[in-house]
């Protein structure tokens, strides 16, 4: 039998970090030219952060960066890194997922997260100890909508009901 190394796999975190100087046009415009280089260097994965208080990391959506970017490359795969689960109604957010999955076909790494910036739960009104819980519950329901189920669910912070996807990742 002869040995097989497997090819080392390659990949980044965006925050991304820019002064908050600097105009956030030509920020988000160098990141994306950043993609399209790890693109063309057989980068295998970009992860994209969500941020929303911290004017040096300027992508309050992974998703709306990740579009734009899997338009401008041919073989990268995207992550959201991460969707902050805490802020957002996980039937919108699952219904958003799937959309993207479809338009970058199947490009999509789906990473999750409960919020990292104490200021942004701050300003959202959102208790920092309830972070995770929150990412929790939203978790235990985006699992089953993307698995094609009809979910009836009720927290302090959403509400479903016979909620299901119309669209599948």
């Amino acid at each position: 039998m002869v040995y097989q190394p497997k090819r080392m796999r390659f990949g980044a975190f965006f925050a991304p970090f820019h002064s908050d100087k600097v105009n956030p046009t030509l920020a988000l415009e160098r990141d994306l030219d950043l993609c399209q280089w790890m693109d063309e260097l057989t980068f295998d994965e970009a992860w994209i952060g969500e941020h929303h208080s911290g004017a040096y990391e300027c992508i309050a959506s992974p998703e709306v960066f990740i579009a734009t970017a899997a338009e401008r490359t041919k073989h990268i795969r995207f992550g959201t890194g991460v969707n902050s689960l805490s802020y957002h109604h996980p039937l919108i957010l699952a219904d958003r997922i799937a959309q993207l999955d479809h338009q970058i076909r199947g490009r999509l790494i789906f990473g999750v997260g409960p919020g990292q910036l104490i200021a942004d739960a701050y300003m959202m009104g959102v208790d920092p100890a309830d972070l995770r819980r929150r990412m929790h519950e939203s978790l235990e329901v985006l699992v089953k909508l993307f698995n094609g189920e009809t979910v009836s669910c009720e927290t302090d912070w959403f509400t479903l009901r016979e909620a299901r996807m119309h669209i599948l990742p």
